[in-house]
């Protein structure tokens, strides 16, 4: 197996000579190709895992997994790796990724966003997504998050300000905390900015600028796409950057994907859609069947699985727009998640499923606007105890060249927040490949249930072809996808050797949706169980004994199995 380690972050040449590895060393489970070029023209590599031995990966039911769409969330992309090296280094010696490769495929798209990655790992510098200016063509005026004292980090910067609004906590100066609404508490007071440079500053006002890279590629999909005055970092135009589209070509183009995880940070949470609807929105099925895929989310990576629309949303009053799953469900017809990997705060013990009393919902972002200063404590006590202190900076005195003396420190973001610490990443991102390949698995699957040849006579024959879906999923995966046509019907086609002649039957026969199990939760006597997963075919040819006749069963989301029969 190529050397790989879980407990660094890798680089763009690195992780091309890592993927080329694998693809070189299991030639007949792995082949890397590119989707296409970055804004900076590197190449967007693809592994499509499964055994080539048993059919190539177009003609079997597919799984999509993407990571590092934002730049500065690379521990995805190691997860992406993770499950790399356990499918290859796993097949033959596991039974369900043996299964798993032998009957489906994996597309796996370890670094969605190579250019802004990159940046992030060789410069350490933050921005959303891709590296190309926008909305403006060049820096504008304000604060610029810099490195301003050449240490490697970019921290927080306090000033000493009367007029401040923060103050230090009596038990830990560390911290700082809201100083008293009425004035009754006493200073010193400080203002809190990005460490950084002012462009054009005044004297006076200190403005902070938005990033130059103000795209979100993640909000650039074509559903629910929005103008950048409703939709920040949405794009010209859905599809307009070079990463998005030629990911959603792939994706159009291969409709035997059958879902997707695309990985993200931070949260700890399975985010499912809509983004900018109620669940009502679904159909009732899709809904519930969503459910049921989130429980086992659960159950395997211990994250919960929640809804983007009513417990993931930074707004109140605003919704997301142009996101992956999102298009993925709504306009491809398939389960997609967005996968927030790593928390701090549930690190630190602070429970973000529900209040800090244990009563009420979530607050996965409400706690980015409020929460009791006893968890930002309880953070700061995990960074002593289980990080050495290292997590945070302790408040340093700096000159700085246009706002005198500053201090420097606070949380160092790269190191404790963007991703989990290097030491505590492969714990993290593990349990992440069994659920990867559970969905991948609980795909729709053709298979042959009977095939029979009965001689009527006088050299014509009787052929039956019955097909079932063994998966646990319909072939049509979801509702959404018969009710907006995205999705062909199961084909049955019967191929006949020279010299034979169709007497009856259809050489090609639609044959609608097969059922799976996904909606069967528990027996009971009122629901019975009709044989929906199956379709009969039935011809009568005429033909030389000893001929042979090819059946083949396809569908663009169960694969694709043929049969040889011998009158």
């Amino acid at each position: 197996m190529p050397e790989m380690r879980f407990d660094t972050y890798y680089k763009y040449a690195e992780l091309t000579a890592l993927l080329h590895d694998f693809a070189a060393r299991f030639p007949a489970l792995c082949r890397v190709t590119s989707l296409g070029r970055s804004h900076e023209g590197r190449e967007i590599w693809l592994a499509t895992l499964t055994n080539t031995a048993t059919g190539p990966d177009t003609d079997k039911p597919a799984f999509w997994v993407d990571a590092n769409i934002h730049a500065t969330e690379v521990s995805p992309s190691a997860c992406v790796l993770y499950t790399l090296n356990k499918v290859l280094a796993g097949y033959g010696a596991d039974p369900q990724i043996t299964r798993l490769l032998d009957t489906r495929a994996l597309y796996l798209v370890p670094r969605f966003n190579p250019d802004g990655a990159e940046l992030y790992l060789a410069e350490r510098r933050r921005i959303r997504s891709s590296t190309r200016l926008y909305p403006w063509p060049e820096p504008r005026d304000g604060l610029h998050e810099e490195d301003v004292d050449g240490d490697g980090r970019t921290l927080l910067m306090r000033l000493k300000d009367p007029n401040g609004p923060w103050k230090a906590h009596p038990d830990d100066p560390r911290l700082l905390v809201p100083r008293a609404a009425d004035g009754s508490d006493s200073g010193p007071y400080y203002r809190l900015l990005p460490e950084g440079f002012i462009r054009n500053y005044d004297g006076v006002q200190i403005k902070v600028a938005p990033k130059p890279e103000g795209l979100d590629l993640n909000r650039n999909f074509p559903v629910e796409w929005a103008f950048e005055s409703e939709q920040l970092g949405a794009g010209p135009y859905p599809v307009s950057e070079p990463e998005v589209r030629a990911v959603v070509q792939f994706i159009v183009d291969h409709p035997n994907i059958t879902g997707a995880i695309t990985f993200h940070t931070w949260s700890a949470v399975y985010l499912r859609p809509y983004s900018a609807h109620p669940d009502d929105h679904f159909p009732t099925d899709d809904l519930w069947t969503y459910q049921e895929i989130g429980k086992q989310a659960t159950r395997l990576t211990g994250y919960p699985a929640i809804s983007v629309f009513h417990e993931f949303r930074y707004h109140p009053k605003e919704t997301m727009k142009g996101d992956f799953d999102s298009w993925m469900y709504d306009h491809r017809g398939v389960y997609a998640w967005t996968c927030e990997l790593w928390s701090p705060e549930k690190e630190a013990g602070i429970d973000l499923t529900t209040g800090p009393d244990g009563k009420g919902g979530s607050r996965y972002i409400e706690w980015t606007r409020t929460h009791p200063v006893e968890e930002d404590l309880k953070l700061l006590k995990w960074n002593d105890e289980v990080l050495g202190g290292r997590g945070f900076v302790n408040w340093y005195p700096f000159q700085h060249p246009q706002l005198g003396e500053v201090e420097l420190g606070g949380w160092d973001i790269d190191l404790v927040w963007r991703n989990p610490p290097p030491h505590l990443l492969e714990r993290e991102i593990a349990p992440h490949a069994d659920f990867i390949i559970w969905h991948a698995l609980v795909s729709p699957l053709l298979e042959w249930r009977e095939t029979t040849v009965t001689p009527l006579g006088a050299d014509a024959y009787h052929l039956r072809a019955v097909v079932q879906n063994t998966g646990w999923l319909p072939t049509n995966i979801t509702a959404r996808a018969v009710e907006k046509k995205l999705v062909q019907p199961l084909e049955v086609e019967i191929t006949l050797p020279d010299g034979a002649a169709l007497v009856s039957g259809e050489r090609k026969v639609e044959a609608g949706q097969l059922t799976g199990r996904a909606l069967k939760r528990y027996a009971d006597f009122w629901t019975p169980d009709p044989t929906t997963d199956r379709a009969r075919v039935e011809w009568v040819v005429r033909a030389p004994a000893g001929s042979e006749i090819t059946l083949t069963a396809r569908h663009p989301r169960a694969g694709k199995i043929t049969r040889t029969l011998t009158l």
